[in-house]
């Protein structure tokens, strides 16, 4: 192998590197960790949400009642002040009044009795809520932990990108413009691979083996004259 054909390999080496990186970067397993982890956290605050709602419903179901009661036994005392004050005297108006109170009484208790069941239907909810809430703190760490693991290696590895790049850069400067198009060309066209070295026989880009006339035609090129696999058309190396 002479120049430029060692300097080829070594571009091609250089963004093959660049290529792997470059998915490296994009395929990093905490991308999916995250994924996973945000997707369940939506679910609990979704789900927190409707609970939520419910608490609100039955609170705002608790102060109508408490209302509801605050009156009720306003005009309970209201009535029960003007019995003892002595102005009602009538025993008619007197047994209304009674009858008044008793009927706000039993209204009073009725209230309460709906009060605490209200109460009673938003303590398992308070407790779901709890711990919905704790769920989506921890998944919240945890998608901060993640994004900041995905932050950490995309630096690094774009990092390596700029020197590896650099590098890339430095070796196709020595390429002959021709053979340097020739390359490019193949390469966007064949999957990032644009030249492969030529192993006995065999293209080492598309593995297949040539047949023995056009390993002879090859073998008989210039040393400065470049060669395709007629497999796959990648520039091969000799």
């Amino acid at each position: 192998m002479a120049e430029p054909f060692d300097t080829l390999l070594q571009v091609q080496l250089h963004d093959t590197t660049l290529d792997q990186l470059r998915h490296r970067r994009t395929a990093l397993p905490e991308h999916q960790e995250l994924a996973v982890a945000e997707g369940r956290r939506a679910a609990l605050v979704a789900q927190g949400a409707v609970i939520r709602s419910q608490v609100e419903d039955l609170a705002a179901r608790q102060r109508a009642l408490e209302a509801q009661i605050e009156a009720a036994a306003t005009r309970r005392h209201e009535i029960e002040r003007r019995m003892l004050d002595g102005n009602v005297s009538a025993s008619r108006d007197l047994q209304a009044m009674d009858g008044e109170v008793h009927h706000l009484a039993d209204r009073q208790s009725e209230l309460e009795e709906q009060e605490l069941a209200l109460l009673e239907e938003e303590d398992p909810l308070d407790v779901a809520l709890a711990a919905n809430e704790a769920a989506a703190a921890e998944l919240t760490v945890e998608v901060e932990r993640l994004t900041a693991a995905i932050a950490g290696a995309v630096v690094h590895i774009d990092e390596e990108i700029v020197v590896e790049a650099a590098n890339r850069t430095a070796q196709a400067a020595r390429l002959p413009a021709d053979l340097a198009e020739k390359y490019e060309t193949l390469r966007s066209r064949l999957g990032g691979v644009g030249a492969a070295r030529l192993v006995g026989n065999r293209c080492d880009g598309c593995h297949l083996t040539l047949p023995s006339v056009e390993i002879e035609r090859i073998r008989r090129l210039p040393p400065d004259e470049f060669a395709t696999c007629d497999q796959c058309g990648r520039i091969l190396v000799r």
